[in-house]
Order: C-alpha cells, then sequence, then structure tokens
C-alpha cells in the first residue's frame, strides 16, 4: 500500500508522446537485440551507478549531481558528488571519501559548494570551494557541528544563509518566555543531553498516547524535524520552528523540497502538516514564515502564516523569480492521499488562490519556474510515462514531447532549455538537456479535452504541442548497458469491463525466438495508486525479471495513476472488483496476442498493493502455476489495526471494520482461503509498519495448515522494500527460483 501520496507519484517521471488507443506500440527507442549480446543479472544491477539529486549552476555552465555506487560484497551503497558541463563534456566525480556525500549545491554566485557528509560520525553541512572556470572543488571544511545532525541543506538567494533540517526535541525549543526561542547552541545543547539520557537508560520502553506513534519503519518517538537557519559567516543559526511539535516538512518518500525562499531571501514557504490528527489526516498547508524585515534584520519571534485553503494536501511551494506568485500542488478531498494534484498560483499582493488546468486531468508532480516568471514547466503522467509540459500563464498547457521517465526539472537561464534526470525501462538514470522551441498550434477535435489524449490541450480548445530535442550529458552506465542485451517494451490496449479500455506491457526474454513457447511472470504493481511505464527499477526490474527466459507481462488496471481521475477512484471500495477483472483480461489479452507464451505456465508476483492482489488471485483463480505474495494485506481487518496511516484503509474501505465491516469483509483474501490451491512464496519484513509482517505470518500459516505448497522469505532487518544490497540479492534468487520451480517444463 502507497502510503504518502507522492509515492505513487513515483520518484523520477517518465515523458513520451502520444499512444494510439486503438493499436500496439513500442516503448522502445533502440534497435534490434544484438545477439553478441548477454541477459542481465543481478550483479549487473548492483554494478550500475544511480544517478540522484541534480543541482545547476545559475548561470547553467555547470551540474552537479550525486551518484550511488553499491559494493554487493561489502553490503553498502555509498554515494559521491560528480559534475558535468551544462555544455556537454565528460563527468566527473568530485568527492570520494568512504563516508560517502550527498545533495550537492551550488551558491548562488557559484563559487561554493554545500553538501551533507558523514565523514565524522554523524551527518553534517560542509562547504568547498569551487572553481567556475575548471569545475575543480577545493578542499572541503565542516560547517555545521549539530549533535541531531544536519538535513536538506539549501542556500538563500544571496549566499548569506544556509537553510536546513534537523529532528529535535520541541521542548529544547520552546524557549523561557512565550514566543522567545533559545539561540542554536543553547537547543543543541539541550537536544544533546537528552538523546544521551535516552541512549544511558536501560528502560525502552515506550508509552503512547496518541497515534502515528510509529511511521513505514521507525518508532516517531519525540522528535519531530524543524527548519533551521545558519549564517555564513559565522555559522550560528536559529530554530525556524521553536516549539512546534509537527514535522516541518511532513515525511515524503522522495517528493521535491517541501520549502522555498522568497527571491529576495526575506521569506520561506514550507509544507506543515499542522493537524491533530496525523493518523486520520492527509491535510497539509502551505505557510510562510518572515525571515527579515525591510532592513534586512532578522525577525526572531515572527510567527507562520497559513495561506492555503484546501482541506486536502498542499505540496512544493515554489515562489516565482518576479516574486509576484507562489505556485504548489493542491488536493482537493480531505482524506484522500491520491486524489488529483492540481496546479495552483498564490497572489502574494491580493492573497487569491487561482487554480491552473482546471480541466487537466492528470497529476501535477513537480513545477518548475521559468526565469522572466511568464511560464511554467511541470511534469504529469500519462500511459506510461511521464511528460514534461510547458504552461504559459494564465494556462495554457504544451507538451514537450519526449519519451522515458523524466523528473527533478531544473530550467536554465534563457528559459528554452531544461536539465533533467531521465530513465527508461532499459536504461537507468542520466542527466539530459532538454531544448523546447517555440509551440506550434493544431486545431483540437471538439475542443474537449480526454484523458486518452497524451497532448495537453489549451483552454481555448486548440491542441498545444512541442517540438524539442534531447541531449543526454552523462553516460554513467553506457559501457556496462552496451554488454546486455535488454529487450524492447511493446505497449498494448484492450478493452475491459465498464466499456473502458486499459493499458499494459509486455518485455520479451533475451535471445527470443518467435517460434518457442514461454513461461510469464504476471507483474502486479503496488499502490494502488501506482503504474507500471518506461521506467527503470532496482527493486522490481522488468529486465532482469525477463532474463532468465520469461516473457513479462504487467498490466495497469483500474486505481492506476496517467489514464484521468475517474480511473484512479476505480479502485477506491473495489480492490478485489474492477481490478482484478482489468488484470486477469489483460493477462487474456496477451495470451490471444502473443503467441509465443505458454499460459500453462505463468507465475503472478506482487507487491504491497499487488501483494493484496496475489493473495486475492490466490483465492480466485487456479490460472497461475504459483504466486509470489510481497508485503500483502491478508486480513483486511486486521491490516486495519496494525498499520499506522488509518487515513489510507479507511478511505478505501470507506470507513473503520465497525462502521463498514461488510466492505472490509467482501474484499478480504483471508476470506477465501478455502479455495486456496496455488503454491505460494510468502516475503515480509519486520519493520514494515506499513503492513504488518504479521499480514504475513498470518498468510503463511493458512498455506501451511492447508498443506498448500508454501515458503516464507523472512527479514529481519527490511521495512516495506528490501534495500540492503544482499537482501536484495537473497530476495532476486528465492523469487526467480520459487517461479523456476514451479513453471519450467520437467
Amino acid at each position: 500500500m502507497k502510503g504518502p501520496a507522492f509515492l505513487a507519484a513515483a520518484i523520477l517521471f517518465a515523458a513520451s508522446s502520444a499512444i494510439a488507443q486503438n493499436s500496439d506500440r513500442t516503448l522502445s527507442t533502440t534497435g534490434v537485440n544484438d545477439s553478441a549480446k548477454r541477459p542481465m543479472t543481478f550483479e549487473d544491477l548492483q554494478k550500475m551507478r544511480r544517478l540522484m539529486d541534480i543541482d545547476v549552476s545559475r548561470d547553467g555552465r555547470w551540474v552537479l549531481f550525486t551518484v550511488t555506487d553499491v559494493d554487493l560484497a561489502k553490503n553498502t551503497k555509498t554515494p559521491h558528488l560528480w559534475i558535468v558541463p551544462g555544455a556537454g563534456g565528460q563527468e566527473t566525480p568530485l568527492t570520494a571519501s568512504s563516508a560517502g556525500e550527498s545533495r550537492g549545491r551550488f551558491s548562488p554566485n557559484g563559487k561554493q559548494i554545500a553538501f551533507l557528509t558523514a565523514r565524522d560520525g554523524s551527518q553534517q553541512i560542509f562547504l568547498a570551494s569551487f572553481d567556475t572556470a575548471t569545475g575543480a572543488m577545493g578542499e572541503p571544511r565542516q560547517f555545521t557541528h549539530v549533535s541531531t545532525e544536519a538535513d536538506n541543506v539549501t542556500w538563500d538567494p544571496d549566499g548569506k544563509h544556509l537553510l536546513f533540517t534537523s529532528s529535535v526535541y520541541p521542548e529544547c525549543s520552546a524557549g523561557s518566555a512565550p514566543g522567545v526561542a533559545p539561540s542554536g547552541s543553547d537547543e543543541d545543547a539541550c537536544d544533546k543531553k537528552r538523546d544521551d539520557a535516552e541512549a544511558q537508560s536501560k528502560v525502552k520502553a515506550r508509552i503512547f498516547t496518541s497515534l502515528l506513534y510509529r511511521h513505514w519503519d521507525h518508532f516517531t518517538g519525540d522528535k519531530r524535524s524543524h527548519l533551521f537557519l545558519a549564517s555564513v559567516d559565522d555559522g550560528t543559526f536559529r530554530d525556524l520552528n521553536p516549539g512546534d511539535t509537527h514535522d516541518i516538512p511532513p515525511f515524503s518518500l522522495g517528493e521535491p523540497d517541501g520549502w522555498d525562499f522568497s527571491p529576495d531571501g526575506k521569506e520561506i514557504a514550507f509544507e506543515e502538516k499542522k493537524v491533530d490528527d496525523p493518523a486520520l489526516s492527509t491535510n497539509v498547508d502551505i505557510f510562510t514564515l518572515r525571515l527579515f524585515d525591510d532592513a534586512g534584520n532578522p525577525v526572531p519571534n515572527a510567527q507562520p502564516v497559513k495561506i492555503s485553503t484546501s482541506p486536502g494536501g498542499d505540496f512544493t511551494p515554489r515562489y516565482s523569480p518576479d516574486g509576484k506568485w507562489i505556485a504548489w500542488r493542491m488536493q482537493k478531498r480531505a482524506g484522500y492521499e491520491s486524489d488529483r494534484f492540481r496546479l495552483v498560483l498564490y497572489d502574494r499582493a491580493t492573497k487569491q488562490i487561482k487554480e491552473l488546468l482546471p480541466n487537466f486531468d492528470r497529476w501535477v508532480d513537480e513545477e518548475a519556474w521559468s526565469p522572466d516568471s511568464s511560464a511554467m514547466y511541470f511534469t504529469a503522467g500519462n500511459h506510461g510515462e511521464e511528460e514534461i509540459h510547458w504552461l504559459k500563464l494564465p494556462g495554457d498547457a504544451v507538451q514537450v514531447t519526449m519519451t522515458g521517465e523524466f523528473g527533478d526539472l531544473h530550467v536554465l537561464p534563457d528559459g528554452q532549455k531544461l536539465v533533467a534526470a531521465r530513465m527508461t525501462v532499459e536504461t537507468p538514470s542520466e542527466v539530459v538537456q532538454v531544448s523546447a522551441h517555440q509551440p506550434t498550434v493544431f486545431p483540437h477535435h471538439g475542443g474537449v479535452y480526454s484523458s486518452n489524449d497524451s497532448l495537453s490541450v489549451s483552454s481555448d480548445g486548440q491542441r498545444l504541442a512541442y517540438e524539442s530535442a534531447e541531449t543526454q550529458l552523462t553516460h554513467l552506465n553506457t559501457a556496462l548497458l552496451a554488454q546486455l542485451d535488454l529487450p524492447k517494451m511493446d505497449s498494448f490496449w484492450f478493452p475491459s469491463i465498464g466499456n473502458v479500455k486499459v493499458q499494459g506491457f509486455l518485455i520479451r526474454p533475451p535471445n527470443f525466438d518467435p517460434n518457442k513457447k514461454y513461461p510469464v511472470k504476471f507483474l502486479i504493481h503496488g499502490g494502488p495508486q501506482g503504474a507500471w511505464g518506461d521506467m527503470w527499477s532496482y527493486r522490481w526490474n522488468p529486465e532482469l525479471f525477463a532474463a532468465n527466459g520469461y516473457v513479462v507481462v504487467m498490466i495497469n488496471p483500474r486505481g492506476s495513476t496517467g489514464y484521468g481521475q475517474a480511473f484512479v477512484d476505480g479502485v477506491n471500495g473495489d480492490w478485489g472488483g474492477k481490478p482484478y477483472i482489468d488484470l486477469m483480461r489483460g493477462l487474456d489479452y496477451a495470451e490471444a496476442h502473443y503467441p509465443f507464451i505458454d499460459k500453462s505456465r505463468e507465475c503472478a508476483l506482487g507487491a504491497s498493493y499487488g501483494g493484496y492482489m496475489a493473495n486475492w488471485v490466490l483465492g480466485h483463480t487456479d490460472r497461475f502455476k504459483c504466486i509470489v505474495s510481497h508485503d500483502g494485506m491478508f486480513n483486511t481487518e486486521s491490516a486495519w489495526g496494525t498499520t499506522e496511516e488509518l487515513w489510507f484503509n479507511e478511505w478505501e474501505f470507506r470507513g473503520t471494520p465497525w462502521t463498514n465491516r461488510a466492505l472490509y469483509r467482501e474484499w478480504s483474501p483471508m476470506l477465501a482461503e478455502t479455495h486456496f490451491k496455488t503454491p505460494t512464496l510468502v516475503v515480509h519484513g519486520q519493520l514494515d509498519y506499513r503492513l504488518d509482517v504479521s499480514e504475513g505470518y498470518q498468510l503463511f500459516d493458512t498455506l501451511q495448515r492447508m498443506k498448500i505448497p508454501s515458503k516464507m522469505l523472512y527479514y529481519p532487518d527490511e521495512g516495506h522494500w528490501v534495500l540492503k544490497p544482499q537482501n536484495s540479492q537473497l530476495w532476486y534468487k528465492t523469487v526467480n527460483d520459487w517461479v523456476d520451480q514451479w513453471t519450467r517444463k520437467q
């Protein structure tokens, strides 16, 4: 199950040209498979350098980014800072310490780099000089010495201050007088004293007095994330949220920064989930806080001002360069983390909020301003891809027609080029530059936006398209990829219940022979408000699943993102209904249209909601030779009682177990146990607080008691995802061995 809304939006995003509703299409742009290439192995997957977190110098000359290297033997992942010229050239590592470095950020004048590292044993901010002519970085020096560590470093617009976050005890910043916070050093001393006392205590018991006492993979404890502002000159810092008992920004999974500076540096806007019932509410608001007065003097006792009004979530505030506006992504419905993310504009003078593109039926996942404040770029998922759109204010959307997953957008000074991360199903993320030219206007059929159109439509009923070009700036994995046979991915559409067309994807095995019959791995995505598409993954990699001789089939059933909000909402209260029918009809279609599929040798695999659906499949069809259920919901009622984000279950099942028990039981996989027959592998982690490990135990105990062939892979040190390299190695081996055991011809 998905959790915070941005999990379904994904961390890096995709873009593509139109997909015809009534025809099959190949998403990949690579050529025919080279017979000299070899199938990918798990070891290959771990050798690939993983791009993270881009920053661009203000003049656009340099692109700074993080690359994570995996050492399988040492079971480590280590990030380092790299750089590449914005005009193209050789990428070069800047750092190489064993502790690793991340979140590199150029100062506004480009002459310094701030970054995070744990070189002294705790994560702190370091500063280093930067030569803007040669791209060389000087010797780093430690800037912060905060006992509670520093994270999310960000420069202010004039380069005089650094913003960072740290998890602290709210009472340590409450001050001795109302509204007066202690100095940063005094607060830190208090925090350290509390931490030391807790570490030395022989009692590790906890007392809970409210909900959300644990979250995803950790207990929330007494600390809360606060924003801090530090002077670059003397290192003094102050807590911007003294005494606040809420996390600022709220917990997220890969969302863009939840804060921003005004262009003059005198104000910040930030996200805060300032509610009394964090386990039940999805209401995140945007607040502004005055940092300095007009004379440039600090405003130490300024209070945050709430400027958002939606009962749903409001995210990623972004000031316009001219300072007139703040844009953010808004959800209208309270309690629903997968409501449509709309783009809104707040007028700082009139304090009015205007929704842009009210008829744009896709999620806005990330937004960025053009330098002259006249336009915005944003990403939005569509048909298994994530497209970059251009928005000329006050509100015409234009798509940049590029294929692949795009994210981490940075608009260059000319306003016509962007630097972003891009990946496809065949290629891990690389840094690219996208050049967008002037829009070309085409008449639109009927003047009504269709959720099946992949091009955006202007308010006057005209279709607007961009000519665009893309330049790859980095080649982090080119040499390794050149050795691998990574087959193309096909896209297909099929009719399903309710006269709805649904999209699916298929990947052939390496060294494909059309005259042979191949077994199938049928992958079911999580969320349920997520999607398969033209994206690379290190946890569920479709190319790696295909590599040992399988056809991989993936369907985006009701609930999937990228097909309009009504399609997303189609899973609400209907978990095992239309989505299940969509999945089965999609597999039926693939079997009928791809003659190389051996429908007598198919295995269904899913995690999170996909694990739920794997459990549902277990009790509702015997068509599969085996099942893999990873972190799935088995008993809907016990899952409600052991999860942490109660808003999710109560939205999806329309209430609590005692107010709507019939719906919980209607869609409970456990209650179909008398129909279980299929051999099943159960996977679960002890630290998964989203779907408690007890769900896996209940499923495995049931299978064992019924004498159904079954196995359980249990991780005492993993949460909702398997993240440690050697744990991942065991996961892929166990899963693939299980599928081989039941689908290989005897």
